[in-house]
């Protein structure tokens, strides 16, 4: 069969394979000039229908070579194939596979590409946390400087030995708790993304803020003797909510950086644009957030005979985030 023919009688079938690609994998603007060359006469392809098409292009692929047809068109075979077979098989066709491909190794890339605004917050949020904590260990009395001393019985109170949960005022139960720590934890991750909009000064205010907290409460409880319990609460979720935090400071950096120094782009324009990647940055804090709220609830308030596992638990918590980030997503040695 001669060329032209061949791609007469199926480029309508390409077109539509291209289109539904474009769908899962192409930018906007592709997708525009892909539903263009197809026009209405052809409509889209069910998702259903997939994988016999996808099949049909590697056979058109292969006689396409057997036949020596000319490159332009192998070429544009071999991209259907090779991109069908992306979209099919890695990041699949709903939202479902998007987001465990955007887990698995995009946002962690996302982190490692942005990690100037990611190394700002981390020292904006746990400098102060640290500082606070020795402070408070020299100078018992600092405590009150950021935190009431209705405040601070109330915070003894819930990390008291004889509590059946550490970190609750009662009874509560983990399923309740789950649900008002993951509100929390996203609560605190919205302000101190949110708060970017500020030129940035929100952001700023929030990470340090939070910062000297966390370490004013786990200081003070430290320094009045009930340190096993406070340090055996927080271990088992602190990489993932502290992380998050400063993640969440670094989106809002980004978009107070946007608006503060937008180069040669109008501010309208970064702040879209860099608005894209803070959003990002925010979803995949907001995921570590709902990760933590579920050990906040469910394992860190447990009272065990010895707290050992609880402090590997947290030492592993951190080795395996702070590793997930580093080397997750990262392209495979050939």
């Amino acid at each position: 069969m001669r060329q032209a023919d061949f791609e007469r009688q199926h480029q309508l079938q390409w077109l539509r394979l291209e289109r539904w690609i474009g769908q899962y994998g192409l930018r906007r603007a592709a997708r525009r000039t892909l539903d263009a060359k197809a026009g209405p006469a052809s409509p889209p392809l069910p998702d259903a229908d997939m994988p016999a098409a996808y099949r049909q292009a590697c056979a058109h692929l292969a006689l396409a070579r057997e036949r020596r047809y000319a490159p332009a068109l192998v070429d544009r075979l071999h991209r259907i194939v090779l991109e069908g077979h992306h979209v099919l098989y890695a990041a699949g066709s709903g939202q479902r596979f998007a987001l465990l491909e955007f887990v698995r190794r995009d946002f962690p890339a996302l982190v490692r590409r942005e990690w100037r605004p990611v190394w700002l917050a981390s020292l904006l949020f746990f400098g102060p946390l640290l500082a606070m904590l020795a402070l408070v260990q020299l100078q018992p009395e600092a405590s009150a400087v950021v935190l009431s001393p209705q405040q601070l019985g109330e915070i003894e109170a819930m990390y008291d030995a004889s509590n059946e949960r550490l970190g609750r005022r009662g009874a509560e139960d983990d399923s309740l708790m789950f649900g008002f720590y993951i509100w929390n934890n996203v609560r605190i991750g919205f302000q101190t993304f949110a708060g970017g909009i500020l030129a940035g000064l929100g952001s700023l205010f929030f990470l340090l803020y939070n910062g000297l907290v966390i370490g004013t409460l786990i200081g003070h409880l430290t320094q009045v003797g009930l340190g096993p319990q406070i340090w055996s609460f927080v271990a088992g979720h602190s990489a993932l909510e502290l992380v998050a935090i400063a993640i969440s400071g670094a989106a809002g950096l980004k978009l107070g950086g946007a608006l503060l120094m937008p180069g040669r782009r109008s501010r309208r324009l970064a702040l879209i644009e860099e608005g894209r990647i803070a959003l990002r940055l925010a979803g995949g804090a907001a995921l570590m957030f709902v990760a933590a709220a579920a050990v906040e609830a469910f394992w860190s308030p447990r009272v065990l005979p010895d707290p050992l596992p609880k402090y590997v638990v947290g030492v592993l918590g951190w080795v395996l985030v702070l590793a997930y980030l580093a080397l997750a997503g990262r392209p495979r040695a050939a």
